[in-house]
């Protein structure tokens, strides 16, 4: 490994959607760099990794915090490689009434689902910009196209992170690097989902009709490997047994 090793980095690298997408772009021959809260739950996910022929690192860092996503950035940069494919994966689904919801709950969920992807985006582009190349990729969810019942906080969440990646795409698409925001609109195949939805997850997955984290991950390496001349900038993604 050398200094420039390219990176894909990707924030928010849980169990499902964020783990298989740094094992594609380990596969295509990035070097993953994952991050969570707590380092000790990314080991299954390196280990994985590295068993596929890959490489990668986990690392323990708060998104939310400005000196913690700088220090991340600058670390990686300095230590493994460039950054090329930056993914911010964080969700923060916490539904709840508006008559019960709190400030704090509120402005935590935006602090997760919004704040973090300003600050990690921010630090990365930087990086890009001054090599004239990248691809920063937000996943975005339903609930940043509408606002549902019980969701006030994450949708508000959402739609501000939509609008950050419209923004982020518009000023850095002519200075070459490649924003995508993906609405992901449906189940996933998750321990969460099959624990929760018992009944739902064995109608519909014989069917088609939960999302597969390795198929989410091959439109995130679709999304980077797009020409310049024909950029998406949003996509959904959803089983055709979604209502939309």
């Amino acid at each position: 490994m050398t200094a420039t090793t390219p990176v894909a980095l990707v924030i928010g690298a849980g169990d499902a959607t964020g783990g298989a997408i740094a094992r594609r772009f380990a596969r295509a021959g990035l070097y993953a760099c994952v991050t969570r809260r707590s380092a000790d739950k990314l080991a299954p996910l390196v280990a994985r990794i590295e068993a596929e022929g890959g490489r990668a690192r986990g690392f323990a860092s708060d998104a939310r915090k400005e000196e913690e996503v700088v220090a991340l950035v600058d670390d990686i940069e300095r230590d493994i490689g460039p950054i090329e494919v930056f993914v911010f994966n964080i969700g923060a689904n916490v539904p709840c009434s508006i008559l019960e919801e709190t400030a704090r709950k509120y402005h935590k969920i935006w602090e997760m689902a919004c704040f973090a992807g300003f600050l990690s985006g921010r630090e990365v582009a930087k990086r890009m910009v001054a090599r004239g190349r990248g691809t920063i990729l937000f996943t975005g969810a339903t609930a940043g196209m509408r606002g549902s019942a019980n969701f006030a906080a994450f949708s508000g969440a959402k739609f501000a992170l939509r609008s950050l990646a419209q923004s982020m795409a518009r000023e850095l698409g002519p200075r070459g690097i490649h924003v995508a925001h993906v609405v992901v609109d449906g189940a996933i195949d998750t321990q969460f989902i099959r624990d929760t939805l018992p009944e739902m997850y064995a109608e519909r997955l014989p069917r088609g009709g939960i999302l597969d984290p390795d198929h989410i991950a091959e439109n995130y390496w679709l999304l980077h490997a797009q020409p310049r001349d024909a950029w998406t900038h949003e996509m959904d993604l959803r089983p055709y047994m979604e209502s939309w």
